[in-house]
C-alpha cells in the first residue's frame, strides 16, 4: 500500500502556514538557535543545488525545534543584480516586475518542499525599506573615511555604454552585442576594507566551528606576508620601480623586471621629455600590447594554465641595487596592479613562472641558491626552477649562508644601504562597489560644483530607483545641492549586490524595524548566527564582506558580536553523470518533476541520504525510487499499528528491540549534531528492518513495537516532515510532530547490551541464553528453567535449587 503524498503534503503545508508553526519568538525561556542558509537570487525556479542547501538547513532547524530550542529560521531574496536586469531587457519588462514574479514562483516551490521558515520575517533586498539601510550604512562609512572614490579599471562595452561583469565578457566581446570589450578607467566608489585587515585575519582564530578549508581560503585572500620592498632605479631616468618580495634571499639572481601593463610609471618612461637618454625603441609594439591587455579580463590574465605573454621595453633598463646588474624591463599581462606593487623582480632559477617566461624569451638565468641534494653545475642543466631551501651562492658577502638566515641578513644590509625596507604586505585590496547599471541600490551622493561631494541627508533616504524614467533622466539626476541649493546632480552608480548580502542576516532579527537597519536589542538576543549553511563558492568574498560589515557595525555600537557566524557548513555540488548540473550541459533535473512523481519527502530523503553534506552528490533515479520504497515501508508499519490495541509479546524480543531502539536514538542524535544525515538515515533504516525481521503481523500487537515505530517517526520527522506529521497523528499523537520532544535514549539499554548466560545442570553445561543486563535476577532464573533444552534435561527430576552467578551463569541443582 502506497501513501498519497500529494494530499498529505498539501494538508501539512497548509497546517504549518495557518498555525504559524515555525514563528520565532523574541526572548523565549528556551535557549535560542539562529539557523540560516545563504539566501537565493530569485531566478524563477529552484534547482537541485538550492534544494540541497535548504534541505540541509531545514533538518538542522527542525531538529533544534524538537530539542526545544527557540529557533529563528528565516528566508529572503537577494534580489538586485545584473541577471534580473538582463532578463528584463530580454523580456522587455521592468526588472522589478521580473524579479517579483520570480520571487512568487520560488516562494511557492519552497512551501511545496516543506521548509520550516518564519515567513513573517521575509526580506527582499530590492525593497526600498531594505536598501534604504544599505544607503544609511554607506553614509556612516563615508563619514568615517571608509567610503571613497578613485579611478579604477572596468570592463567597458562602448556599444551598450555600460560596464560588464567578468562573466559577461566572452572571448573579449560583450555577451549582448558582440562588441569588443576594453578596460576603461572610471571614477569608482570603494570601501576601505583594508582598514580592517588585521582584525579580519586575527579573528579567524575565533571561528572554531568553520571548516579549516574556508579559514585557509580567507587567510590566503587577506594574504599577509612579511618581506622586503626593493628599489630598482631605472637607468638614466629619475624613476624608481618598487618591488615587494618574500624571497629577498634570491635578489642576487634577479635578471629582469616585469611590470603590469597599466603600471603608472610606464607613462613617465614613454614621455620623451622625461626619458632622458633612454627611449623605448619599440613603442608601437608596447602600445599594441597594452591595448591588447585592456581587452582581457583579470581572470584570463591570471589563469595559471594560459601561456604567459609579454613585451620588452627595448632600450630601457633597471639596475639591480645589490650588484649593479643592468637588467631588462618587460610588461606582462599576468602581473596586475591590484596585487603587490604592480611590479615583480624575476628570478627564473628559483621561481617556476619566471623560469618558463625566461625560457620563452631567452632571458638570463642565474643560480643563487644551491640545491644541497642535487648539484647543478650550470644553468643549462636546469629543467625547472629550484624553489626549495639551500645554500647561498653568487650572492656576494652572503655566499655560504643558509638561505633562510640569508633572508634576515640581506634585509638588514639593504635597509642600511637604503636600497630596501622590511615591510608587511597584504594581498587584500579595498572593495570596489560601484556598478554602472540600473538594478541596484542607488549611491546616496550628490555632486555640486561649489560644495563638491555631498552626502544625501538621512532624512531624505531612501534614494529610490526611478521606475517610470531612465536612470540617467533629468527627473532623477538633476537636484539642488543639499548645502548651497545650487544646481547639482546625483550619482548614477549603484552598489554591488554583495552590499545587500553583507548584513541581511541582521535585518532578519527585526525586519519591520523602521528607525534603523535593525533593532539593537533583538540583534543582541539572536546574534551571532549559530549555524550558517551555503556553497563553498561564497567562502571568500561574501563571508569576508559579512565579517567586515559586522565589525564596522560593532564599531558604531549597533551590535555586540565580533563575528557573525559561529558555525559554518559548506555543502557540495549536485552532479548528473559526473558533471555539475547546468542548462548549458543539458543535464538539469527539475525538482518539480521529482516532486510530482514521488513527493517532496522522497526528494528530501534522497538528497540527505545519498552523500554527506560536504561531499558532491550524484543524482540517481534508482536511489530516488529506493527512497520512495523506504517511506512506504514505514508508512505500512504505522498503518498496521494505528488501529490495534497493544499487548505484550515475547519478553526476550521486547528487550532486544528496546536495545536496538535506544542504540538508534543515540546514533541518530550524535549524527544530527555532526551533520551526518546520511548515516543517521542508514541507522533508522536498520531499525525498520529489525522491526520487520523480528515480528510477524500478528505479534506486532505489542507496546514495545509500537513505541519503536513511534521513535522511527520522530527520528525521521526533520528529514521527511509531511509523512511523519501524518503518521504521528495516525498513531494517536497530537500534532504537530514538528515541535514534539526529540526522543531520549537510556544508557542502561546500551551500556552492556545483551549478555550471554551459561546454564548448567548440576555443574555441567547444558545450554545458553541471552538476556539484557538489567533483567531482574528472578526473571533470569525463570528464563533458564523455561529454556527448551533445560526442560528436556530436568524432565522427571525435582529442582532442588537454582543458583545465579550474576551476569555469568545459572546452575540448576537437581535431586
Amino acid at each position: 500500500m502506497t501513501y498519497n503524498f500529494k494530499v498529505i503534503e498539501e494538508k501539512w503545508q497548509k497546517y504549518w502556514q495557518d498555525n504559524q508553526t515555525f514563528r520565532a519568538i523574541q526572548k523565549s525561556d528556551k535557549p535560542k538557535f539562529y539557523c540560516l542558509e545563504m539566501f537565493p537570487y530569485p531566478s524563477g525556479k529552484l534547482h537541485m543545488g538550492h534544494v540541497r542547501n535548504y534541505a540541509i538547513a531545514d533538518v538542522v532547524a527542525r531538529y533544534k525545534w524538537m530539542r526545544q530550542f527557540n529557533v529563528l529560521h528565516p528566508i529572503g531574496f537577494d534580489a538586485f543584480g545584473q541577471p534580473a536586469e538582463n532578463a528584463a531587457i530580454k523580456n522587455k519588462s521592468q526588472p522589478s516586475t521580473w524579479t517579483y514574479a520570480c520571487i512568487d514562483l520560488m516562494r511557492q516551490e519552497m512551501r511545496k518542499l516543506g521548509f520550516s521558515y518564519d515567513w513573517q520575517r521575509e526580506v527582499v533586498t530590492c525593497d526600498a525599506n531594505y536598501y534604504k539601510w544599505n544607503q544609511w550604512i554607506f553614509l556612516r562609512m563615508f563619514e568615517r573615511g571608509l567610503a571613497y572614490k578613485k579611478p579604477a579599471s572596468v570592463n567597458w562595452c562602448s556599444s551598450c555604454a555600460t560596464t560588464l561583469a567578468n562573466e559577461e565578457v566572452i572571448s573579449g566581446k560583450c555577451w549582448r552585442c558582440d562588441n569588443e570589450v576594453e578596460q576603461k578607467e572610471l571614477e569608482q566608489w570603494f570601501l576601505k576594507i583594508t582598514e580592517y585587515k588585521d582584525r579580519l585575519l586575527e579573528d579567524l582564530k575565533l571561528l572554531k566551528g568553520w571548516p579549516q578549508r574556508v579559514i585557509a581560503m580567507q587567510e590566503n585572500w587577506i594574504g599577509k606576508s612579511q618581506g622586503v620592498e626593493i628599489y630598482f632605479k631605472i637607468e638614466g631616468v629619475d624613476e624608481i620601480i618598487t618591488v615587494f618580495t618574500t624571497r629577498v634571499d634570491t635578489i642576487f639572481g634577479a635578471t629582469y623586471i616585469v611590470l603590469a601593463p597599466e603600471h603608472p610609471i610606464i607613462s613617465n618612461i614613454k614621455n620623451p621629455c622625461l626619458a632622458g637618454r633612454q627611449e623605448i625603441s619599440n613603442i608601437k609594439e608596447v602600445d599594441k600590447y597594452i591595448q591588447k591587455t585592456k581587452k582581457e579580463s583579470k581572470e584570463e590574465r591570471t589563469d595559471l594554465v594560459k601561456e604567459k605573454t609579454g613585451v620588452q621595453l627595448k632600450g630601457v633598463f633597471a639596475i639591480n641595487p645589490v650588484n649593479g646588474d643592468r637588467i631588462p624591463i618587460y610588461l606582462a599581462d599576468y602581473v596586475l596592479m591590484e596585487y603587490g606593487t604592480g611590479a615583480i623582480m624575476a628570478v627564473p632559477a628559483h621561481d617556476q613562472r619566471d623560469f618558463l617566461f625566461a625560457k620563452k624569451y631567452k632571458l638570463s638565468i642565474k643560480i643563487v641558491i644551491r640545491n644541497t641534494q642535487y648539484a647543478i653545475r650550470n644553468t643549462e642543466e636546469l629543467t625547472e626552477a629550484f624553489e626549495g631551501d639551500g645554500i647561498q651562492v653568487n650572492s656576494g658577502q652572503f655566499d655560504g649562508l643558509d638561505n633562510n638566515k640569508a633572508k634576515v641578513e640581506i634585509a638588514k644590509w639593504m635597509e642600511e644601504k637604503k636600497i630596501g625596507k622590511r615591510t608587511t604586505h597584504y594581498r587584500l585590496r579595498d572593495w570596489l562597489i560601484s556598478r554602472q547599471r540600473y538594478w541596484g541600490t542607488p549611491i546616496p551622493i550628490i555632486y555640486c560644483q561649489k560644495c563638491g561631494i555631498v552626502p544625501v541627508a538621512d532624512s531624505d533616504l531612501p534614494v529610490r530607483l526611478p521606475e517610470k524614467v531612465k536612470f540617467s533622466a533629468k527627473e532623477f539626476v538633476d537636484v539642488p545641492c543639499p548645502k548651497c541649493k545650487a544646481k547639482a546632480h546625483r550619482d548614477t552608480d549603484t552598489m554591488a549586490t554583495f552590499i545587500d548580502s553583507s548584513w541581511y542576516f541582521l535585518r532578519f532579527c527585526s525586519p519591520c524595524f523602521d528607525k534603523g537597519p535593525f533593532e539593537k536589542e533583538e540583534v543582541k538576543y539572536w546574534m551571532p548566527i549559530d549555524q550558517y549553511i551555503g556553497g563553498i563558492e561564497h567562502a571568500i568574498l561574501h563571508l569576508l564582506y559579512s565579517r567586515f560589515f559586522t565589525k564596522f557595525l560593532k564599531d558604531l555600537g549597533l551590535v555586540d558580536t565580533v563575528e557573525p557566524f559561529n558555525r559554518l557548513l559548506t555543502q557540495g555540488m549536485v552532479l548528473k553523470d559526473g558533471a555539475v548540473m547546468s542548462k548549458s550541459k543539458g543535464n538539469v533535473i527539475d525538482p518539480d518533476s521529482v516532486i510530482s512523481k514521488y513527493g517532496a519527502d522522497t526528494l528530501r530523503l534522497f538528497i540527505l541520504f545519498s552523500a554527506p553534506p560536504e561531499a558532491e552528490l550524484e543524482y540517481n533515479e534508482r536511489a530516488i525510487e529506493g527512497s520512495w520504497r523506504f517511506l512506504n515501508r514505514v508508512w505500512n508499519l504505522a498503518t498496521q499499528l494505528s488501529d490495534v490495541s497493544c499487548q505484550m509479546s515475547d519478553k526476550k524480543q521486547n528487550i532486544e528491540l528496546q536495545r536496538i531502539v535506544h542504540r538508534t536514538i543515540k546514533k541518530v542524535t550524535q549524527d544530527f549534531e555532526e551533520f551526518k544525515f546520511n548515516t543517521a538515515i542508514s541507522a533508522i533504516m536498520e531499525l525498520v528492518n529489525e522491526i520487520y525481521k523480528k515480528f510477524t503481523i500478528n505479534s506486532l500487537q505489542c507496546t514495545v513495537c509500537k513505541e519503536a515505530v513511534r521513535v522511527v517517526v520522530l527520528l525521521l520527522s526533520p528529514i521527511v516532515p509531511h509523512i511523519c506529521e501524518e503518521m504521528w497523528q495516525m498513531l494517536g499523537e497530537k500534532p504537530p510532530i514538528s515541535t514534539a520532544n526529540w526522543p531520549v535514549f537510556e544508557e542502561a539499554f546500551i551500556k552492556t547490551e545483551i549478555l550471554t548466560i551459561i546454564i548448567q545442570i548440576d555443574g555441567k553445561l547444558r545450554s545458553k541464553i541471552e538476556a539484557g543486563v538489567n533483567i531482574p535476577d528472578e526473571e533470569i532464573k525463570k528464563m533458564a528453567l523455561n529454556d527448551e533444552k533445560i526442560q528436556k534435561w530436568i524432565a522427571g527430576k525435582r529442582v532442588k535449587e537454582v543458583i545465579l552467578v550474576k551476569h555469568k551463569l545459572v546452575n540448576v541443582v537437581t535431586q
